[in-house]
């Protein structure tokens, strides 16, 4: 029996599993601020990239297998997002990636500076990093172009259902709705998946009608 995925994960709980016809997307809780890291696997390879080593570095570990992985993305520099990172690059010897202006707030190498618009390739299926500042000035986010079906993009703290993340300043609230808008919202459709780095999952079509509110409350 197939399983419907929901993306509604706890901390200590299993992951939620989203089967796509070129890729496997294992999502789980870590950490006590219930940080999302996600499992991508290239079903016609068996390659395996992880974003966001987040936190408990065991529990990343065992869903990473014996396969190891490839390679691993932070989304940005904010501590919650890294804090097993140098744990599991220890254990799997994976390629570091983040965004160019957040590398030097990440304590471990990173080993590939992410422009907008790089693609980062996980066996055969293809990633394409946007650059969203305002968060952070270095968060990217990705996109999974499906050719099957309709695209999958991973936000990090850029995108969460109701709104865009914090920030602390006008200037940085508005580059990051700037960012969001042209990058994200204006390029791609409703249909769109979106996996933030905490809490449940979004559709691009629920948060779009919003827009205008976000800007008018400026958060």
């Amino acid at each position: 029996m197939v399983m419907t995925y929901s993306g509604a994960v706890k901390v200590g709980g299993p992951a939620d599993v989203h089967e796509l016809p070129d890729l496997m997307i294992s999502k789980v809780a870590v950490g006590p601020m219930d940080n999302n890291a996600y499992l991508l696997r290239c079903r016609a390879t068996d390659e395996q990239l992880l974003i966001d080593a987040a936190n408990d570095a065991d529990t990343l570990l065992t869903l990473i297998g014996a396969d190891g992985i490839a390679s691993v993305v932070t989304t940005h520099q904010h501590g919650d997002h890294w804090q097993a990172l140098a744990e599991v690059v220890s254990a799997t010897g994976a390629r570091t990636y983040a965004g160019r202006d957040d590398a030097e707030g990440i304590p471990v190498a990173t080993d590939v500076l992410v422009e907008d618009g790089d693609t980062i390739r996980v066996g055969r299926v293809e990633l394409t990093a946007r650059h969203l500042v305002g968060h952070t000035p270095g968060s990217i986010a990705l996109v999974y172009d499906d050719p099957h079906g309709h695209p999958h993009v991973f936000t990090g703290d850029c995108l969460f259902p109701g709104g865009p993340g914090r920030t602390t300043r006008p200037k940085e609230f508005n580059s990051l709705m700037d960012g969001l808008e042209t990058k994200v919202f204006d390029v791609l459709p409703d249909e769109t998946w979106v996996y933030p780095g905490h809490g449940n999952d979004t559709t691009l079509g629920t948060e779009r009608p919003h827009l205008a509110e976000w800007r008018a409350r400026g958060w």
